[in-house]
């Protein structure tokens, strides 16, 4: 199909970006890798009178290690992060995590920054940003500012980005190697209907979920029960719990029942895994 007429700008830099998304505002849309933007457009789903191209800033695109923390730029893409030798040794959940998503094309041009962004319920990435908490780096008209991934995922679909900001990094902790991700993908598409990531650290576990709601969660009600009682015993009951107090979706993939199951028996999987990894 073909997208509606539109404009193309390629900015040369952040600021150069900033200040055009404060131009066109709300007839602009910014466009890194494009594969979740650009399949829109060709069906008319979104219809920007102005394209925003952001895919060349080398200043957008980068691993490293900062203050303790590992920053991701949020333009590196999903194969830069499976093959980066930096976080298999000090954040190998991420590397684990972009080797489920797409194939080797999609992983070659879509970012982690363009996915997080767009929020689909059954992407990869927030998972295993909930679980590791990351952190994100945003920038726009008001300046710079840092929003937890909890509160950064509101909604299908939506963000808490505001008009004129664009994310900008992704700042993650150093974690031991007990991490685990397991995922249940549509066959066609590779999207999650179900995928679970799990960081196990200090006799407990953060465990974050997509696929299964219409935003990626924190499977709280599993945490709890491990809290203080981490064992191989105690993940099948627990992991049970991971599908608990979330209105499960239910689509021609799979009905609401079929995905909280699946969170349970993937929850297992993963705690299972990574526990054997510690």
């Amino acid at each position: 199909m073909i997208p509606a007429a539109f404009e193309y700008v390629r900015a040369g830099s952040l600021d150069e970006a900033l200040r055009l998304l404060a131009k066109y505002a709300e007839d602009a849309k910014v466009l890194a890798g494009g594969h979740s933007l650009l399949p829109a457009m060709k069906l008319r789903l979104a219809q920007p009178r102005v394209l925003i191209d952001i895919g060349r800033l080398s200043e957008l695109n980068f691993v490293r290690e900062d203050g303790g923390k590992i920053v991701l730029g949020a333009l590196t893409t999903h194969r830069e992060i499976e093959a980066s030798p930096l976080l298999r040794e000090k954040c190998p959940l991420l590397p684990e995590v972009a080797g489920h998503i797409g194939d080797v094309q999609v992983r070659n041009r879509g970012t982690i920054g363009g996915s997080l962004v767009h929020a689909d319920p059954a992407a990869d990435w927030p998972a295993p940003a909930l679980a590791l908490e990351a952190e994100m780096d945003i920038a726009g008209p008001k300046g710079k500012r840092t929003l937890p991934a909890a509160a950064f995922f509101v909604d299908m679909l939506q963000t808490a980005l505001q008009p004129g900001e664009i994310l900008t990094a992704i700042r993650v902790p150093t974690t031991p190697k007990s991490v685990a991700y397991e995922k249940f993908a549509q066959k066609a598409s590779g999207f999650a209907i179900c995928g679970v990531a799990v960081v196990v650290e200090g006799g407990s576990a953060r465990i974050g979920v997509t696929g299964v709601a219409g935003k990626a969660y924190r499977a709280s009600a599993a945490e709890s029960a491990l809290r203080g009682k981490f064992s191989a015993s105690a993940i099948p009951a627990a992991a049970a719990k991971a599908g608990q107090g979330v209105e499960a979706l239910s689509d021609i993939h799979a009905s609401a029942e079929y995905r909280a199951h699946l969170a349970g028996v993937l929850a297992r999987r993963a705690l299972e895994r990574a526990l054997a990894r510690a």
